[in-house]
């Protein structure tokens, strides 16, 4: 008699969007520990341009963002079909994320804008091409991830905005 699988299709599932939730969000810690300390303080006294967003709208953003991410990634590995454009999409998106996870610790904790600079405009081409790839497996995952290109895209500019202004 064969074993039977620890999970059904319908709990491994639902496991896969859980994990990749928690995934998700503890980057979104990472970078809200790494990004808080410095907003009042160190953040504050740099010149910004005249088209920054208030402070609030960065969280907002990125806990909406951090939750489309984690559904695009749900739907890249528990409903795309098994192939070598799900696997391209699948590790981009791991690269990306360790991209986006280093950010925050680089240009807050550090105080490296230049170098943050490097990092956001490396996270905007992977971002890109993981949507390139995931597009192939999964129109709907490459979809949800737009908005976050949008968004990265900006932030690049403002990320290099504020290091002219700061040089």
């Amino acid at each position: 008699m064969k074993d039977a699988p620890l999970l059904t299709g319908a709990a491994r599932s639902l496991f896969r969007l859980v994990a990749c939730f928690a995934l998700c969000y503890v980057i979104a810690a990472i970078e809200g520990a790494a990004t808080a300390p410095q907003i009042a303080g160190w953040y504050a006294t740099l010149a910004k341009p005249a088209w920054t967003p208030p402070n609030l709208a960065f969280p907002i953003a990125w806990t909406i963002l951090y939750g489309l991410m984690a559904i695009a990634l749900w739907r890249l590995w528990d409903r795309a079909p098994a192939s070598a454009a799900r696997r391209s999409a699948l590790i981009l998106f791991l690269v990306q994320l360790a991209l986006n996870a280093s950010w925050s610790p680089v240009f807050f904790g550090l105080h490296a804008i230049w170098a943050g600079f490097a990092i956001i405009l490396l996270l905007v081409g992977t971002l890109a091409a993981t949507m390139w790839q995931s597009a192939k497996a999964d129109r709907i995952a490459a979809f949800l991830l737009a908005p976050y290109l949008a968004w990265i895209s900006f932030a690049a500019a403002l990320n290099g905005a504020v290091a002219l202004l700061n040089s």
